[in-house]
């Protein structure tokens, strides 16, 4: 398992992505009814992980697009079928499902989310959030920077104790978007 690493934000990622989401457009065609670049990536000034997510947003879960992925190097992983749902909230466990890829090198995260679904939009809000509010991107990569260093070898407790407090930081996401008519944006790939 690798070491969890924060990285200063690297103006190289926005590139990276707009590569792999050509590439995922060309490859994937009409299956893909948005490819957006997610995570902390995706959020300028933010320290992260050296790993680009990605959220492919699909009719449905079922659409044939696995063997297309192994062919640009993705792997599938069957245990990883949902969100987790935020404490305090009751959502439809179907508006948490998803289907999860990886690649190891250059490191990347596919997230398959069906079109509408809460897990699909919320991934979105996160970002034009942080994007949109220096304050909570910062809050956010110090208790990611403070986590790595407590915990760079433990997965388990970096996001145990990451997750909730991300649900935290995301209740003032959720006033933000009311108060700015937030939508989910069109594809960026």
């Amino acid at each position: 398992m690798k070491e969890i690493v924060i990285h200063p934000y690297n103006p190289l990622w926005p590139a990276q992505f707009a590569s792999l989401g050509s590439a995922l457009r060309a490859t994937l065609g009409p299956h893909a009814l948005a490819i957006h670049h997610i995570g902390s990536t995706s959020v300028p000034g933010l320290d992260a992980k050296d790993v680009l997510d990605v959220q492919l947003t699909v009719t449905r879960l079922d659409v044939p697009i696995r063997v297309p992925l192994e062919n640009l190097g993705f792997i599938y992983r069957e245990t990883v079928v949902r969100d987790h749902c935020p404490p305090g909230q009751t959502i439809r466990p179907d508006d948490l499902e998803k289907r999860y890829y990886f690649r190891p090198e250059p490191r990347v995260h596919l997230h398959v989310r069906q079109d509408g679904r809460y897990n699909q939009r919320y991934a979105l809000l996160c970002r034009d959030y942080l994007r949109a509010n220096p304050m909570a991107r910062d809050a956010y990569a110090e208790i990611k920077r403070q986590l790595a260093g407590y915990f760079p070898a433990d997965q388990a407790a970096y996001y145990a104790i990451k997750d909730p407090v991300f649900d935290t930081l995301m209740a003032g996401a959720f006033i933000w978007a009311e108060a700015t008519n937030w939508s989910v944006p069109s594809t960026d790939a």
